[in-house]
């Protein structure tokens, strides 16, 4: 075990790049026994994670090597879907070639949610993640191909995360794979798309199935942010993501029929933990039934969007009901605890994991999905604001205040002492305009 990698990487401020933005120091400071690099590209339409691979290999195979090097682990492997041939042959090639040891490559089915870093651990190791655990509880460490190509560069080169791939696709003229200085405005980001090919529409920040969506173009992309979807007002997509979160309980209330698909096709149920939906939305219509302890399963929903997007006849969302349940339980300091100590993965999970071609279909995004190329030309920007929580835990705490002059790459906001949290770096040489809950850097 090398304690400088995790000490490198938390000076470097890197997060969890597919996800919810974990703070990457604090994994690293774990001793475990097999290390896996999530390059899954888990929600439809989302093309960074593939091409990385392809034209970064070596960057993140030497970040898995130093991910295992800190955790003392004597196994590392590469997890992407087999449809991405040209990633694929391109990972298996430098493998081979090394000379990284005791890194394989793992082929992932092509269903949602292949990437989710619980449903991840037991395809590659066979085993459950604990309900509410993490992969640490199993001897595992999960990153994503950009976190460990983040890594390398933070090593080796001593860069801090001031840029993030991601993809820009839907309504816009110009489809495509980029590289953005963190704090851009997504309205600048689908101008350098070519901007849009209709009027009235609003933008999907991140995936169509977890993605949140925002018609304020203003808004900053950070380092979690994956993708930029434009797509029509009245898509489906957009609809199902700003209902009133008030109607949707009414709803609910109304007309689920307790079929309980969205039990049946739950990955979190089909592992084999407690979670069961449709018995969440039964308390919801039920006063004389009513049970605490099944509301607090709330808590274990990963909010993969199946049951709203795909199980549900009556187009309602148990996602959104579980999410409302979940914030309020939180908020009063409710902790969820494991009501199993050993797990069974359903005997059905195979033939019930959601083939991606299907969810496509069945989100209507078909025309969205080529490949597109990765934009060489460099992005330009004369202003970012960069927010100081982009992570899981507390906010950064400014290290800078207006009038102060920064390079690309100083240091901004510092880690609270005794926290979880992650140091915020500037994406761009300028003056600090403003320092509120996000940094304003203009040139």
């Amino acid at each position: 075990m090398n304690p400088e990698i995790a000490k490198k990487v938390r000076e470097a401020g890197i997060v969890g790049a597919g996800g919810a933005g974990f703070p990457t120091h604090v994994k690293l400071n774990a001793d475990v026994e097999r290390v896996l690099g999530n390059g899954a590209s888990c929600e439809p339409l989302l093309m960074s994670d593939p091409y990385l691979m392809e034209r970064e290999t070596t960057g993140i195979l030497r970040g898995l090597a130093l991910v295992m090097e800190s955790t003392g682990s004597e196994r590392g492997t590469i997890c992407l879907k087999g449809k991405h041939d040209r990633a694929m042959k391109t990972i298996r090639e430098a493998v081979q070639r090394g000379p990284f040891k005791n890194i394989e490559v793992f082929e992932l089915g092509d269903f949602y949610p292949a990437g989710d870093e619980q449903i991840l651990v037991f395809e590659v190791m066979g085993k459950v993640v604990p309900e509410g655990g993490i992969p640490l509880q199993v001897g595992a460490v999960v990153s994503n191909v950009e976190s460990l190509l983040n890594i390398s560069r933070a090593v080796d080169e001593g860069k801090p995360v001031t840029e993030r791939y991601l993809t820009v696709t839907g309504e816009v003229k110009k489809p495509l794979v980029m590289k953005v200085p963190i704090g851009t405005s997504i309205g600048e980001v689908i101008d350098f798309a070519g901007g849009t090919v209709v009027d009235d529409f609003k933008v999907v920040i991140g995936g169509p199935m977890m993605g949140v969506v925002t018609a304020d173009l203003s808004t900053p992309v950070t380092k979690t942010t994956s993708g930029v979807i434009v797509l029509p007002s009245d898509h489906n997509v957009i609809a199902g993501k700003i209902k009133d979160p008030e109607r949707i309980m009414r709803i609910t209330k109304m007309v689920c029929c307790q079929c309980s698909r969205c039990t049946d096709l739950c990955p979190r149920h089909l592992l084999g933990h407690s979670l069961e939906p449709h018995k969440i939305m039964r308390q919801l219509g039920s006063k004389a039934s009513f049970s605490k302890e099944i509301m607090e399963d709330a808590l274990i929903c990963c909010e993969c969007g199946i049951c709203e997007k795909y199980a549900c006849p009556m187009m309602i969302s148990p996602r959104e009901v579980n999410a409302q349940i979940k914030r309020d339980l939180l908020k009063d300091g409710v902790k969820r605890t494991p009501k199993r100590s050993e797990y069974r993965p359903s005997l059905f999970r195979d033939v019930r994991k959601i083939p991606t071609r299907r969810l496509v279909e069945r989100l209507q995004i078909g025309q969205y999905e080529d490949h597109p190329p990765f934009m060489e030309e460099r992005m330009q920007v004369q202003e970012v604001r960069i927010p100081l929580k982009q992570h899981l835990g507390a906010p950064a705490v400014p290290v800078v205040k207006k009038g102060d002059r920064v390079e690309k790459g100083s240091l901004i906001g510092e880690i609270p002492e005794n926290a979880l949290g992650a140091r915020v770096h500037a994406s761009m040489e300028g003056r600090v305009i403003s320092v509120d809950e996000a940094v304003v850097i203009r040139q």
